[in-house]
Formats: C-alpha cells, sequence, structure tokens
C-alpha cells in the first residue's frame, strides 16, 4: 500500500523488512541465539548500571562514562528488539513508514552517543594517565554530567533531519528493505528521487561523529602511549597501561563492525544478502554483548563491585 507524495511518486505505508536471508524456514531456531543475545545485553549493561548506581566507591569518572556507554547500548538494543524479534517469533515482517523512520532515528541516535562516550572515556584514560593528581579536579561531577547532556543534544540534534529528509522523496513502490530493522544507508536506496541532499548530509553526521570521534580517540591513545614511555619503571607502565585495556577493546568491539558495514554498503553491490545481513547484525549486537562482559572481567573495581552486589543478596536471603 502507498500513500501519495508528490506527482513523483509515493510514500509506502509500510516497509517490508527480512530476517536472515535464505533461511527463512529456520527462523524460530535462529531467535534462541538472539533472546540470548537479548539477555545477555539487559542482564549484563542492567548489572553495570545498577553496581555503578549503588556502589559509592565508583562515583567516579570512569565509571560514569562507562555508565553512560551501557545506557547507549541498551537504548540500541532496545531500539531493534520489536523488529528483530517480531520477524523470528512472530513472522511480522511489516513495519509502518512512521516507525521504520523513527526506529532509525532512535538506532542511529544510540549510535552516535555511543562513539561519542567512548572519546569521552578515552579523554578520561588520557587525563587519569597525564596528569593523576588533578584528575578529579578536572573531570568533576558537573562536568562529566554536563559532558553526557551535550552528547545527548549533539545525538538528536544531528540525526533530527534525516527522517524529514526521507520524508519528502518519492518512493515509487520500492518498499524491501536488506535488515531486520531500519538503517538510514539501507533506506536511502529505496527512493527514486534525487537523494543527494541526504547523501550530503548522511556523509556530514558520519565524518562529523564517527569520523572525528575515532580520529580523537587515535590521538587521545598517541598522547596516552607518549606519556607512558615517559614513566621511569616498567611496571608503572604496565599499570598505566592496563587500565585502558577494557576501553580498547571496547573501542574495537564498535568500530570494527561499524566499519565493515560501511565498507559493504558503499562498495558491496555484489556481496550477499547474507552477509549483509550478518554484518549489519554483528554492527548492532557485537559490542553490547561482548562490553559488559569485558568490562566484569577486565575493570577489578567492577568485578569487586558485583561480587559485593551478590554477597549481599545473598545474605538478605
Amino acid at each position: 500500500m502507498m500513500n501519495s507524495n508528490s506527482s513523483l511518486g509515493f510514500l509506502p505505508t509500510t516497509f517490508i523488512l527480512v530476517g536472515i536471508p535464505g533461511l527463512e524456514a529456520e527462523h524460530f531456531w535462529i531467535s534462541i541465539p538472539f533472546c540470548l543475545m537479548y539477555v545477555i545485553i539487559f542482564l549484563g549493561n542492567g548489572t553495570i548500571l545498577h553496581v555503578i548506581r549503588t556502589d559509592a566507591s565508583l562515583h567516579q569518572p570512569m565509571y560514569l562514562f562507562l555508565a553512560m556507554l551501557a545506557l547507549a547500548e541498551v537504548g540500541v538494543s532496545v531500539s531493534t528488539l520489536p523488529t528483530v524479534l517480531g520477524i523470528f517469533l512472530f513472522s511480522t515482517t511489516e513495519i509502518s513508514f512512521e516507525a521504520c523512520l523513527f526506529q532509525m532515528f532512535s538506532i542511529h541516535s544510540f549510535s552516535i552517543m555511543e562513539s561519542a562516550v567512548l572519546l569521552a572515556m578515552s579523554v578520561d584514560r588520557f587525563v587519569a594517565i597525564y596528569s593523576p593528581l588533578r584528575y578529579t579536579t578536572i573531570l568533576t561531577l558537573p562536568r562529566i554530567f554536563g559532558t553526557g547532556v551535550i552528547i545527548g543534544l549533539k545525538s538528536i540534534v544531528l540525526m533530527a533531519p534525516l527522517p524529514m529528509l526521507l520524508w519528502r522523496l518519492p518512493f515509487c513502490g520500492h518498499n524491501a528493505l536488506s535488515h531486520s530493522f531500519c538503517l538510514h544507508p539501507n533506506l536511502i536506496h529505496l527512493p527514486c528521487g534525487d537523494i543527494s541532499i541526504n547523501n550530503i548530509y548522511g556523509l556530514f553526521i558520519v565524518t562529523s561523529t564517527f569520523g572525528l570521534d575515532s580520529l580523537l580517540i587515535v590521538i587521545s591513545y598517541g598522547l596516552i602511549l607518549h606519556t607512558v614511555l615517559g614513566i621511569a619503571t616498567g611496571e608503572g607502565r604496565k599499570k598505566a597501561l592496563s587500565t585502558c585495556g577494557s576501553h580498547v577493546c571496547a573501542v574495537l568491539a564498535y568500530y570494527i563492525p561499524m566499519i565493515g558495514l560501511s565498507m559493504v554498503h558503499r562498495f558491496g553491490k555484489h556481496i550477499s544478502p547474507l552477509l549483509q545481513t550478518m554484518m549489519a547484525n554483528a554492527y548492532l549486537f557485537f559490542p553490547p554483548v561482548v562490553n559488559p562482559i569485558v568490562y566484569s572481567i577486565k575493570t577489578k573495581e567492577i568485578h569487586r563491585g558485583i561480587i559485593r552486589m551478590l554477597a549481599k543478596k545473598r545474605s538478605r536471603v
């Protein structure tokens, strides 16, 4: 079904989503690992948020930024959950035009937040290593919360024009998507009108957020390495670098799948739909599944906080 948009074309009433191409008959069984991933995401990130909120010793810049990262990852997962589980559990492949635009807005907004928080965390590690005595006076609570507000507002303001830019375009009967959720790089290929403004603005968002964030993260770690190499003792260098281990894992878990998906969308016209789908799922699911596990294992304070939380619950029982 289509709604009239202009003399040039139509707006689709619904979009058609897909699960795993070629494995439609196995969707029920495929839903099991997806359900497991959602459980890990919500339980893992929820545990980290609860531990940081309730443990006063964790009310420090590093862990407050980690809480922001967990919130952004939960936001991405909540955005994808209705359509992903709808397809795999109930074979619901249709999504309304408005709901698709809202899902696209939510997924990309939280992804932008996630990238910005990873940058803030790299700056936090640089300050902690470069000027440990002034760490708490530089990264005060008002500055941290202000940073969180700015990150959230920036993501919303940057993403707000994209749904409106898509709304103005004619689709001329094209409404089949390539994933289990709505992503802008996928949606932008459906209209039959001039998408140059959409492409230019989409490129601006990518370069001004993910591109700039990743560049600044690399610069931050270059400064961190320079500072660490100036530390006299080998033990001191090892201790300084150990505080960055979890964050490096989080950065790699986020940017490697994202770069892979971007390459597939832009240069992989002849790549199989199955590979495109797997790359999109890796981009959205890999970071929020891996990060809580990494931080729970590699960050001693979070690990101890979880143990203390479990000990309190056992004592109450």
